[in-house]
């Protein structure tokens, strides 16, 4: 039985995610179905599409639309604004396929940090990245763990090649 006086994300991240709207059992399957039906139907000038899958769908269920606020300074770098909308990378499916072939797996959109600054990723096991003009960065092997990262400043991995 779960205790009552935990939170399943650190307390700091628990209230900024309640302050943006979400709560236990927030589950949105009809806008996560229209963003998956949009993502398959784009594809870009060269040919390119996205890849939509279980572990990005249920990500946009829980979290789609929110945008949340850091709840005070970072630990180590500064924290981000994080707002879960998969439309945030339409236009982005060769830079994702590109990453997810480094990866070895597929990568859908999430959403952006701040206001576009950098793109956030998902991959088919749930892993989530970011993606900014600097590189690609591991932000944690679970969406819960990412947000932990991007809201308190903990310093993501950067991905490097070899």
């Amino acid at each position: 039985m779960r205790d009552p006086h935990t939170t399943r994300f650190p307390v700091p991240v628990d209230a900024a995610l309640r302050e943006a709207g979400w709560q236990p059992g927030r589950w949105d399957i009809r806008q996560a179905e229209e963003w998956a039906d949009g993502l398959r139907a784009h594809t870009t000038p060269a040919g390119h599409r996205h890849a939509v899958f279980p572990a990005a769908v249920e990500a946009w269920a829980e979290f789609g639309g929110l945008r949340v606020i850091a709840p005070g300074p970072g630990r180590q770098i500064a924290p981000a604004i994080v707002r879960i909308d998969p439309m945030a990378g339409i236009h982005l499916a060769r830079t994702l396929a590109d990453l997810g072939r480094s990866l070895d797996t597929e990568i859908s959109p999430l959403g952006e940090e701040g206001d576009g600054q950098a793109l956030l990723a998902i991959d088919t096991t749930g892993r989530v990245f970011s993606i900014d003009h600097t590189g690609d960065w591991y932000l944690g092997p679970d969406l819960d763990q990412a947000l932990g990262t991007l809201l308190t400043g903990l310093e993501p991995a950067r991905l490097t090649s070899g």
